[in-house]
């Protein structure tokens, strides 16, 4: 099984979003393995988001994670980077199809509500920064239900 990491951003949770976008994740099957809400402070948003340290938005990007909770979390399944990007939409929300998280509760680039783990490699470096005590460890009975 695969893991992916998912931040529900500030906008997402002011917005009371932080329920519907659990129940989208866990009503396609995948299985919630960490959670945390958590406000961030300025020099761990800069490491979350290093690989964007060049980029002229970088700044607001941080002070953006920084202005509010976000609700940090692990999902395991199959496929559950890709799938998961599906399910969140495109990165600019007016790209994003109606039926995605973005594509239903964001309008702008700069408030897409939510962010995921773009491969693989990404999300172990992600879990590994947000949860260093590691995910919990569990299987749910309806498993045999969901996967052959």
């Amino acid at each position: 099984m695969e893991q992916t990491f998912i931040m529900i951003k500030p906008d997402g949770v002011q917005r009371g979003l932080v329920g519907e976008i659990i129940g989208r994740f866990e009503k396609k099957g995948f299985y919630l393995k960490g959670l945390k809400l958590i406000t961030v402070d300025q020099s761990f948003a800069e490491k979350h988001y290093a690989d964007l340290s060049a980029k002229p938005f970088f700044n607001g990007l941080v002070e953006y994670i920084i202005s509010g909770p976000v609700v940090a979390m692990i999902w395991e399944g199959k496929n559950v980077v890709t799938t998961g990007r599906k399910i969140i939409g495109a990165t600019n929300p007016a790209e994003s199809a109606p039926g995605t998280i973005r594509g239903d509760f964001a309008i702008d680039i700069g408030r897409n509500v939510i962010h995921g783990s773009d491969s693989v490699e990404s999300a172990r470096k992600e879990i590994a920064l947000w949860f260093p005590e590691s995910p919990v460890n569990w299987q749910s009975s309806v498993h045999p239900w969901i996967y052959e």
